[in-house]
């Protein structure tokens, strides 16, 4: 068997001490060079598919009312011939469903496609995908997810509730644009739509409505444009909205969790319960297309209280481990476990503290230093051809000023005029909204905790 020759600026070890010190997006260079996953073009993929059928998401080009979510997508099932065809806007070439979706109107996703489903009769095309150099040992296409899409396919801005992203960009070019978990109350976030493991902005990140939405000058972007053979670190919590700004675009996403958050996943749980409990509750205002298409579908009250039980025995069980409580020699630190909870033994130079050293294989995304009132996306080193954006004036996009819809929506379309006992008026969403705020979740979920493990009872009754 053939040896790899490939020289990688970092081995799998140095890597992993680079992904768990890394508290800022960064993208790794020149460590897929070698990867077969690299040939994996929308041509290439239609040659591997044949008459399999993808479902793509679509949206318009002109979209400028506010995120776009994927409740509010069009959907359609074609073969990628189809697509290839589209986006070449070939005369009288067969473009299958896509016929109905003008090319220079539409743009087209095939997002969240798991390989591991989508290759399922070619399992081989599994070991294309060589997560094992980023130092985790047999991970390959079988855990990672592909996107393809058009210029203009996006992901609305949102927040992964626990792991990191590792993204790899195979054609094309996507632009992220980051925020760090601290900002998270400049950019608005909502659990409407309803995704488990994802908290959604209501701010157009893009084309911001600072009228409705103030708090977001003062959000710090962080922006890079991912071209083709790079590998982006999207650490645990960083908000990101994507974009493609090619004709075509395939990337390569690995969900990862270096550390295993329990309380996170306890403060799911109780959301999930709450969210459910209140959205399957039959009222006037409660009509709306709440559940994101990424979720399986709604369960009983009485299955997501299991789950919630579930999480808090998991959260209660890892506390209770030895290492949690174990304290290196200056008592203020843990000492770093494994997996199975085992103290890992440190080699001299583990002993230092590391610092992570950027440089031409590691590239931190930077911070955009436009002024909020006039940004423009601005791009970090990695590419020189980030076109700006202009923002709207405020108050040039129609809102409706009674429950924040973005859009004219149906209930406030049967008013005449709002008026004063409108504008009071508050609606499911608005409790959700207010419920299951990230920074109320992580309080109830510290209650259910305290309450649950005697902490609150012992407490009061001193």
């Amino acid at each position: 068997m053939a040896t790899r020759a490939c020289v990688k600026p970092f081995s799998p070890e140095e890597t992993q001490r680079i992904l768990h010190h890394l508290h800022q997006p960064a993208v790794f260079q020149n460590m897929t060079q070698d990867w077969p996953v690299l040939q994996w073009t929308v041509e290439h993929l239609s040659n591997c598919l044949g008459d399999r059928v993808i479902r793509f998401r679509l949206g318009r080009r002109d979209q400028t009312t506010g995120p776009l979510f994927e409740t509010q997508c069009s959907y359609v099932e074609a073969k990628l011939v189809h697509f290839l065809s589209w986006t070449r806007s070939q005369s009288g070439a067969d473009v299958g469903p896509f016929s109905d979706y003008p090319h220079s109107e539409y743009w087209a996703y095939a997002d969240y496609k798991y390989i591991a489903i989508l290759f399922q009769e070619l399992p081989s095309i599994f070991e294309d995908v060589m997560w094992s150099d980023f130092g985790f040992k047999g991970r390959n296409g079988r855990e990672s997810t592909l996107w393809i899409g058009t210029e203009g396919a996006n992901t609305p801005c949102h927040q992964d509730s626990y792991g990191c992203n590792l993204v790899l960009q195979v054609q094309g070019r996507k632009r992220w644009h980051l925020f760090p978990p601290e900002e998270t109350s400049h950019l608005y976030p909502t659990r409407i739509p309803y995704e488990e493991s994802s908290v959604f902005s209501k701010v157009d990140v893009l084309l911001p409505d600072l009228k409705r939405f103030p708090e977001f000058k003062r959000a710090s972007a962080h922006t890079v444009t991912l071209q083709p053979g790079q590998v982006l670190y999207v650490p645990r919590h960083w908000w990101h909205y994507v974009e493609s700004v090619d004709p075509v675009t395939v990337s390569v996403n690995s969900w990862i969790e270096l550390e295993v958050d329990d309380k996170a996943r306890v403060g799911e749980a109780l959301t999930k319960a709450v969210v459910c409990a209140l959205k399957t509750t039959s009222s006037d205002d409660n009509t709306d297309n709440w559940l994101n298409p990424t979720e399986e579908g709604v369960v009983s009250h009485k299955e997501n209280m299991q789950y919630v039980n579930l999480a808090v025995r998991a959260y209660e069980q890892r506390q209770r481990l030895p290492s949690k409580k174990t304290q290196d020699k200056r008592g203020t630190r843990p000492l770093k476990r494994d997996s199975s909870g085992q103290v890992q033994k440190k080699s001299v130079d583990e002993s230092a503290s590391f610092g992570v050293h950027f440089g031409p294989n590691l590239i931190p995304v930077c911070c955009e230093k436009n002024q909020p009132e006039a940004r423009g996306i601005t791009d970090c080193s990695l590419s020189t051809e980030a076109a700006p954006r202009t923002e709207p004036v405020p108050g040039d996009r129609p809102h409706c000023g009674a429950h924040g819809c973005s859009r004219s929506c149906e209930f406030c379309d049967d008013m005449s005029e709002h008026t004063s006992e409108h504008l009071g008026l508050i609606t499911t969403n608005d409790l959700l909204d207010c419920l299951v705020h990230p920074d109320i979740v992580s309080r109830i979920t510290e209650l259910l905790l305290e309450r649950n493990t005697g902490v609150h009872r012992n407490t009061t009754s001193s």
